[in-house]
């Protein structure tokens, strides 16, 4: 299989006002699309020419409570923090300053070995991080695994491992593939005739 990237990652806010405001305005990420109606709006921004960050916008949603990116924690959790590559060390020290004029508290730059990472949080509590690749440590080309005790299944290389999942032996035949159409709104809840 081949992927493209991340087309979007979808995040929630209860106020798209305050995230319109930082995503676009204050890190330049384009508004490229949205939709909505009462009580609900999924907008997405363009993080580059094939990836996005959208938000869904639900009444009565809370911004989360801020945790350390990389910090234990015990409990239900679905991420840590979302990471975006920087094109340079130069950008990236002007986005740290950019987000600190603005009152967004940043990270020391950190150095990861491979990147350079300063980590902050955007106006609903999410975890972000914007690093830029070391040069000379490319993991694409070149991939790392430093563990002292790995796990049996990373031992077994960096591609994937025939035979660990079953065959498809039923495929959906190209007549029933049907594209049905919709907002993204009706996912998840009943929609009001």
């Amino acid at each position: 299989m081949k992927f493209t990237g991340i087309n979007h990652l979808a995040m929630v806010t209860g106020d798209m006002d305050s995230t319109i405001r930082f995503w676009r305005d204050l890190l330049g990420m384009r508004l490229i699309s949205g939709f909505g109606e009462a009580g609900f709006r999924h907008y997405f921004f363009e993080i580059d020419q094939k990836n996005t960050i959208a938000f869904f916008e639900w009444s009565g949603a809370q911004a989360v409570e801020r945790k350390l990116h990389g910090q234990p924690f015990e409990g239900p959790i679905v991420f840590d923090h979302i990471a975006f590559g920087m094109e340079s060390s130069e950008e990236t020290w002007k986005l740290k300053d950019k987000l600190e004029s603005a009152g967004f508290q940043c990270s020391d730059m950190i150095d990861h070995g491979f990147i350079h990472s300063v980590y902050s949080f955007d106006p609903n509590g999410i975890p972000i991080e914007f690093c830029y690749e070391v040069e000379g440590h490319d993991i694409h080309k070149n991939p790392v695994l430093h563990d002292s005790e790995p796990l049996a299944s990373a031992t077994e290389g960096v591609d994937s491992q025939p035979g660990k999942w079953p065959e498809v032996v039923d495929p959906t035949p190209i007549a029933e593939r049907h594209v049905k159409s919709g907002d993204g709104s009706g996912f998840f809840r009943k929609r009001e005739n």
